[in-house]
């Protein structure tokens, strides 16, 4: 539930799906995404400006600290894929948000490809933290 009247970073929690099932993402840390748009504007002939912005697809984020094998060896089972001559599948990416008031709204990112932007910096005494980015081509409410 959550704990105040507006949203905080710990009101969601991210799901994702590869093409061979369920990733177990152990610590994640941050998410962020970000709606991707075409702008189309008109100048009438009367000075009137008109505008609109087409959908492009949702990109975005996530920041995990590794807990184990599953993002390397999710990325190295797609990079293996495509070096061998398969298709790469897509993934979904899920997130649940606990609104203020208690219920839980769903977003479905769909078609989503995945990037690993950083396999995480080893070193003693620290953590490793992994940073994967997304491109999805919409995002709905299920």
């Amino acid at each position: 539930m959550a704990l105040n009247t507006f949203s905080v970073g710990r009101d969601t929690q991210l799901v994702v799906m590869g093409p061979n099932g369920r990733i177990d993402l152990t610590h994640v840390t941050a998410f962020e995404s970000h709606q991707l748009t075409h702008p189309v504007r008109v100048d009438r002939l009367d000075g009137t400006q008109l505008g609109t912005e087409l959908p492009k697809g949702w990109e975005g984020t996530f920041e995990v600290e590794r807990g184990n094998s599953a993002v390397d060896d999710f990325i190295a089972a797609a990079e293996n894929s495509f070096y061998a001559g398969n298709h790469v599948g897509l993934g979904t990416l899920y997130q649940y948000v606990t609104e203020p008031d208690g219920s839980v709204s769903t977003y479905q990112y769909e078609s989503v490809t995945f990037h690993l932007a950083s396999a995480g910096q080893w070193k003693g005494d620290s953590s490793v933290k992994q940073k994967l980015e997304f491109f999805a081509s919409r995002r709905k409410r299920v």
